[in-house]
């Protein structure tokens, strides 16, 4: 695929000038130079984007007497099945997606035989090969007119009884007893031969039954699937339609099983689109319709992306948030050139959106695009993931150099401010707002806004830390410690909300759906109750604020207010934003919608969930820290905190009745219940139970 995103010519040029402009207050200057000169457009109009594979058309004739039709999705197994009865015949289709065997597989059987008639057909663009013989259809494109990659698919029927046949450019199967379609797809985005590759895929599993490839999928998927379990309903009611319990909701009740239902959705959903080896998640997960999704299915990295694995590690999946990982890690050498060519700095950068070319670029209008902190917000997860795994290996040859990499850039970037002596970070924005000027203009630009202070805050601190764990590099951590000496403090503003910019300034829209400066409460952890009293409240008031003014309007919005009321330890609040999630921002299948469908508040209401539940921040495992006055009893076990313990509740009666704690590593246990704290030394392996 061709860079729909490049650097700016001459960009590093301008730096300085808007800087001082910014300092100065001279704030719409500053932003013509940086649309003018800072900014790219996109180049590609719009060509790389993530595309569906294809549409593959199954045409049933004589269906005129349908009765019991029924689709479902079994969270259990990660199977799909259509059942229906036409003319006294019951009909079953059974689909999975195998991650072992990297097919898809489709079984259509009827309870009387003979009786399965279909004509299948493939259709997707202009450009596409298609070949069709009696019991297969393969098709190939180099996507987007040759600008993007190309793919082999292999489409395999089997059937058993009846006859194939090709007419017309489908395949008519008629009269069948049984038919079971395999598809396959590879393309050269990682150097394959896609039609060789293909060919060699499907001829591993060309003689394998249909219940040997389920049994695999099946015992992969639980796996991981099965790590964790929540309960917060007495009443199972699978046999209530999802679409039909949601709308009982959206009309007003509140229903504790579809919100289990959405956790485990949440994982499956991880589970189904980020395993080792594959790309992350993008904005539709891998669900993407057609061939122009929403924001070409792009990755955001000025929340979207980290969302879709704030909860992988707690939820017991940390493999799934491997491919994050690597992405981040894959993002450094485009990311050296941006920051060499449009800041004159060493280390990596990058903006608000990537993709699959690991772009990293400024491109677009200020209010979104001038935000060079997408890398150092990615870092975090870096970080996370050794906190709850303590690899060393890890830490040493892959998380801390990408981190160090990152900080190294703003220890170039930074400037002083020569209104207050601080260091700030800029030209940057607090995404994606607007404030009013003195002169009621709005502006978007500036100097060192709250959420900038508070990723490099947190980057330093966790280079930091990693150094000091791997006894290397004091040299580099003294530079960072002087420079953290010499940011400013988070400040209060005059109406006792949290700043979001350098100073205080107005908001141009208060129920702004990004919700920026409170990243220190979340996903950051420099604000808490113990820690930060002050700084505390003023969050409470700053969410207040945003949500009385018509904050959480998108889905994945909404997703992030449920993780900042169970940081602020508001179980009440956090669970009336389930409820408001569900009722505003999810569709009859339980997907997200921001409006379009994104999924990423399908992922951060299950973090949101966990966190009401678990925390372990601030060096202590707090048990049932948010829990909501709406779960009276219920439990979830095999959920995880940091420093390697995976642990089991149960609850009664709004109250902790017993707790499981498995210690993975053998580290100090540091629990808390209430005010009930107690420090307990632990072996690897060891389980430990207590009652309350």
């Amino acid at each position: 695929g061709k860079d729909s995103y490049v650097d700016k010519k001459d960009a590093g040029k301008y730096i300085d000038t808007i800087q001082k402009l910014l300092f100065a207050g001279k704030y719409k200057v500053a932003e013509k130079l940086v649309d003018n000169k800072v900014l790219n457009k996109r180049l590609s109009g719009g060509k790389n984007t993530y595309q569906m594979l294809g549409n593959l058309f199954v045409e049933t004739p004589n269906l005129d007497s349908v009765t019991n039709y029924k689709r479902e999705l079994d969270l259990n197994q990660s199977v799909a099945t259509t059942t229906f009865k036409n003319k006294g015949v019951t009909f079953k289709r059974e689909y999975f997606s195998s991650f072992p065997d990297k097919a898809m597989v489709y079984k259509f059987t009827a309870d009387a035989k003979g009786k399965i008639n279909i004509s299948t057909w493939i259709k997707r663009s202009e450009q596409t090969k298609i070949i069709i013989s009696e019991n297969r259809i393969e098709f190939s494109e180099h996507v987007g007119n040759g600008h993007g990659v190309t793919y082999h698919a292999i489409v395999d029927f089997k059937t058993k009884g009846g006859i194939s046949k090709v007419e017309k450019e489908k395949i008519t199967i008629s009269n069948a007893d049984e038919i079971i379609i395999k598809v396959v797809a590879v393309s050269n985005y990682r150097g394959l031969d896609p039609e060789k590759e293909s060919n060699l895929v499907l001829n591993k599993i060309e003689n394998t039954s249909y219940n040997e490839l389920l049994d695999r999928h099946v015992s992969d998927y639980q796996a991981l699937f099965n790590r964790v379990d929540f309960k917060i309903s007495k009443k199972t009611g699978e046999d209530f339609p999802t679409d039909v319990r949601l709308k009982k909701v959206k009309k007003g009740i509140s229903d504790n099983y579809l919100t289990q239902l959405q956790y485990q959705f949440g994982r499956y959903l991880l589970i189904s689109s980020s395993r080792p080896g594959t790309l992350p998640a993008n904005l539709q997960g891998i669900w993407a319709k057609g061939f122009t999704p929403p924001w070409n299915s792009d990755y955001h990295t000025n929340i979207n992306v980290q969302m879709n694995y704030w909860m992988a590690e707690m939820a017991n999946l940390s493999e799934c948030h491997e491919p994050f990982l690597d992405f981040v890690n894959n993002l450094r050498k485009k990311g050296r050139v941006t920051a060499r060519k449009t800041y004159n700095s060493r280390g990596f950068v990058a903006h608000h959106t990537s993709d699959v070319w690991h772009t990293t670029a400024a491109f677009g209008k200020s209010r979104y695009a001038m935000w060079p902190m997408g890398a150092a917000w990615a870092c975090e997860h870096l970080f996370t993931h050794y906190e709850y795994t303590e690899d060393k290996e890890y830490l040493k040859n892959k998380a801390y150099p990408i981190m160090k990499e990152a900080a190294l850039f703003f220890v170039d970037f930074m400037v002083t401010n020569p209104n207050t002596g601080f260091l700030v970070s800029g030209p940057s924005i607090s995404p994606e707002n607007n404030f009013l000027t003195p002169a009621g203009k709005k502006a978007t630009l500036n100097m060192g806004p709250t959420m900038d202070r508070t990723i490099i805050f947190e980057l330093f601190n966790n280079c930091i830390k990693a150094a000091e764990i791997l006894n290397t590099d004091a040299d580099f951590s003294a530079i960072l410690k002087s420079k953290i000496e010499q940011m400013p403090p988070l400040e209060i503003g005059s109406d006792g909300r949290l700043l979001e910019w350098a100073e205080e300034l107005k908001e141009a829209e208060p129920g702004h759906r990004h919700i920026s400066h409170l990243y220190a409460l979340h996903p950051s952890n420099q604000i808490s109750k113990s820690q930060t009293p002050e700084l505390f409240e003023a969050a409470k008031k700053t969410l207040e604020g945003r949500l009385s003014h018509g904050g959480g309007h998108t889905g994945w919005s909404r997703a992030w207010i449920i993780n900042f009321y169970a940081r602020l330890l508001q179980g009440d609040k956090a669970y009336e934003n389930i409820l408001a999630l569900q009722r505003k921002s999810t569709l009859p299948n339980l997907l997200d919608v921001h409006p379009p469908f994104q999924i990423d508040g399908n992922f951060g209401v299950v973090s949101g969930i966990t966190e009401m539940l678990l925390q372990s921040h601030n060096d202590e495992i707090h048990i049932l820290p948010a829990l909501p006055s709406e779960w009276q009893s219920g439990s979830i076990k095999g959920i995880v905190a940091k420093k390697g313990f995976e642990i089991d509740i149960t609850w009664e009666l709004g109250k902790l009745k017993t707790l499981v704690v498995t210690s993975k590593l053998g580290n100090t246990l540091k629990l808390r219940y209430n005010e009930d704290v107690k420090e307990i030394e632990t072996k690897k392996g060891e389980v430990l139970t207590f009652d309350y």
